[in-house]
């Protein structure tokens, strides 16, 4: 197929990767000119493009010129309003509409569900009162709403694995709350589930992407600990608990889809460079 990937960052890189292995032709965006130009020299095609939250870059109209766009911008919710992200989809909603793109996978994220201390899965019924994720919602919404495309959606859980370590980031710290399932999934089995919606043609879909198992996210992070040599976090939350999700992965498997990683414990990790 000819596909856009809207973001080649942590995930939309080694996406693009996989799927030219597989035989695909892949146009890719990065918002800077100096990522522009190491991804050329590599061989991969990608242009220079920006939601801010208007489309903004260079010869960018090619990226709609595809079969498939895949939607890979997270949010910066740090950074910007919840309002900003719903309205980036906007503009690349009437973008895709006008070039007649046909199908669409959107990366989405497991924090739309509302911690509500119960296992949760594609079924449960979303509004703007109860989700977790104002901003997810919203632009779930836009993509879902009157649709003029194909669209199916993932919603990812806890992005990790490779130079993403869990534990790394409670290293030291006091009060963490170790009790919570975890809702993970290694980077290596997010590409590779994208790549199973594309080859099996799982349009107009939901699915969770999230490990089928969910340890507590203390024996994570104690083991990451002793397997990389980091301090654990010094103390934990005692008798308190935050509220809590399982997200339920079953609704992907029943595809046939397999995961590498069926726990967070399996995780395989690299030292950064």
């Amino acid at each position: 197929m000819k596909i856009s990937i809207i973001g080649l960052g942590w995930l939309g890189l080694p996406l693009a990767r996989s799927l030219v292995e597989q035989g695909h032709h892949i146009l890719g965006s990065t918002t800077s000119n100096e990522k522009h130009q190491r991804l050329l020299e590599v061989g991969l095609d990608n242009v220079v493009f920006r939601l801010e939250p208007h489309p903004v870059g260079r010869d960018f109209n090619r990226l709609f010129e595809a079969e498939l766009v895949i939607i890979n911008i997270p949010p910066k919710r740090r950074s910007n309003p919840a309002t900003f992200h719903p309205e980036q989809i906007k503009y690349l909603k009437s973008l895709l509409e006008q070039a007649g793109v046909n199908k669409v996978i959107y990366t989405s994220s497991t924090s739309i569900y509302p911690d509500a201390n119960q296992s949760i899965n594609e079924d449960f019924a979303l509004n703007a009162e109860n989700t977790g994720n104002i901003t997810m919602y919203q632009a779930e919404k836009l993509l879902l709403d009157i649709p003029v495309f194909q669209t199916s959606i993932i919603r990812f859980g806890g992005l990790l694995g490779v130079d993403r370590v869990p534990g790394r980031y409670f290293s030291g710290k006091d009060n963490v709350d170790g009790q919570l399932p975890a809702n993970y999934i290694h980077q290596a089995d997010a590409v590779r589930m994208i790549a199973h919606l594309i080859e099996k043609g799982l349009w107009e879909k939901v699915y969770n992407g999230v490990c089928p198992s969910h340890p507590a996210k203390r024996e994570i992070y104690e083991q990451n600990a002793l397997d990389l040599g980091f301090a654990p976090p010094r103390t934990y939350k005692e008798n308190q608990q935050s509220p809590w999700k399982i997200v339920d992965s079953e609704a992907i498997l029943s595809t046939g889809f397999e995961f590498l990683y069926q726990s967070p414990l399996d995780f395989t990790y690299v030292e950064p460079k």
